[in-house]
């Protein structure tokens, strides 16, 4: 079991030869509720802020923005909320007023925040130091209860610029405490696929795991899995520089493999605020000096002659702090590859992408799910994904903005099954 959970953790791949099938792929409409559409902007060079979170103060409702700094958010019309804020790393979190941001999609403009840098005596100089008690303060930062949220999941197939396919859901998360020995639990709500983008060659990659991947990526939660911080041999750090988040100062702490080990380790930074000594943001990525050894971690599955050569690895799990506590808010996964058959004039390019950001959270009456309701660890997201044609398909619930490369193909997707 441990050994499928590391392979898990690396974004498992199957490959395997067969034939894939198109489904339509409805778009949400008439929804019961305010929505502000909008793109996130710096307020100095007006280049696009990507993966912010928009958040309504006080509540777990948010959502994130996507690569294109594209953002909707939904409040529902009976609520008397009136504002909502926008948070990034090193600008000022910035709140807006819900009735001027509605309308045709609009600019939100961010400014960046100068870093101030305060004296705190019972820090450790050196960067290790920092890391090691930031994991000791992780029972005092995180929820010490369990919660159950709402998640927007999303993962997509390329063949070099073109999708194969493209799968999404909400999803309920049963979120254990931090920390515990419990693991979460993810249960598909809402879905929907569309494949055959493109037409695919006789090879279709499929990814293993879905959004149990991303709970498994909580690297607070997990400390002895993913880039295992539960031994900090395996690494070593340095500090790299300040930023803001929140409006609170942050150290960046880079990690790099000090050991040689059987399974590769990573390269990354740690974000860890200056105040209370929790782990709000990590940025990593496999080492792939050793290819042969970063490869024989993501298959599971793969025709005879086929050689599969990781070109880069990108992982990104943010935490939001609401009411002194931090809790998961975003988890990205990109992955390259190179696929070459042997004695064969055959080489093509693929990328993977799996994202889940959580739109809503909270903590009373949590229950368990039924073993049978889960989604398990050794499934294909998107052969269990159902298929909707509901045009309010998403209703009330707040999802990533499709990026426009994923519009297009959603589009060239929906006008191939109209003829």
């Amino acid at each position: 079991m441990k050994t499928l959970i590391h392979n898990l953790l690396r974004l498992g791949i199957i490959i395997i030869f067969m034939s894939s099938y198109g489904s339509t792929y409805a778009q949400s409409d008439n929804d019961p509720f305010v929505t502000i559409n909008g793109i996130l902007k710096d307020a100095k060079t007006s280049e696009k802020i990507i993966y912010a979170t928009i958040s309504i103060p006080g509540t777990g409702i948010g959502t994130v923005s996507n690569s294109d700094g594209e953002f909707t958010l939904k409040v529902s019309k009976a609520s008397t909320i009136d504002v909502f804020e926008v948070s990034h790393l090193s600008y000022a979190t910035t709140k807006f007023k819900i009735s001027e941001s509605l309308g045709k999609e609009k600019a939100f403009f961010l400014e960046p925040q100068a870093i101030m840098l305060k004296e705190i005596s019972i820090i450790p100089s050196d960067a290790r130091g920092i890391v090691e008690m930031a994991l000791r303060n992780i029972k005092k930062n995180y929820s010490d209860v369990p919660n159950m949220m709402t998640g927007f999941y999303r993962e997509t197939i390329k063949q070099r610029r073109d999708y194969l396919s493209i799968s999404e859901a909400v999803v309920d998360i049963y979120k254990a405490a931090y920390p515990s020995s419990q693991n979460d639990q993810v249960k598909i709500y809402k879905g929907r696929k569309g494949t055959n983008v493109k037409k695919a060659d006789t090879l279709m990659v499929q990814l293993q795991g879905g959004p149990n991947v991303s709970m498994l990526l909580d690297i607070v939660k997990n400390t002895d899995l993913s880039i295992a911080l539960d031994n900090l041999d395996n690494y070593q750090f340095e500090f790299a520089s300040m930023v803001n988040i929140d409006n609170k100062p942050n150290w960046v702490i880079s990690f790099s493999p000090n050991v040689v080990k059987d399974e590769p380790l990573y390269f990354g930074k740690l974000f860890i605020g200056q105040d209370n000594i929790a782990i709000t943001r990590a940025e990593f990525s496999l080492d792939l000096n050793d290819v042969d050894k970063a490869s024989r971690v993501f298959v599971q599955k793969k025709p005879m002659g086929l050689i599969f050569l990781p070109t880069s690895t990108s992982y990104l799990v943010i935490y939001k702090e609401q009411n002194n506590k931090y809790y998961l808010n975003y988890v990205r996964v990109d992955l390259k590859f190179r696929c070459d058959w042997k004695k064969r004039l055959f080489k093509n390019y693929y990328s993977v992408m799996s994202e889940v950001a959580i739109t809503d959270r909270h903590e009373d009456n949590i229950v368990k799910f039924a073993n049978q309701e889960t989604f398990k660890a050794n499934m294909v997201f998107a052969d269990k994904v159902q298929n909707f044609s509901d045009p309010n398909f998403w209703g009330e619930y707040n999802i990533i903005q499709p990026e426009e490369s994923i519009e297009m193909a959603i589009k060239k997707l929906a006008k191939s099954l109209k003829k």
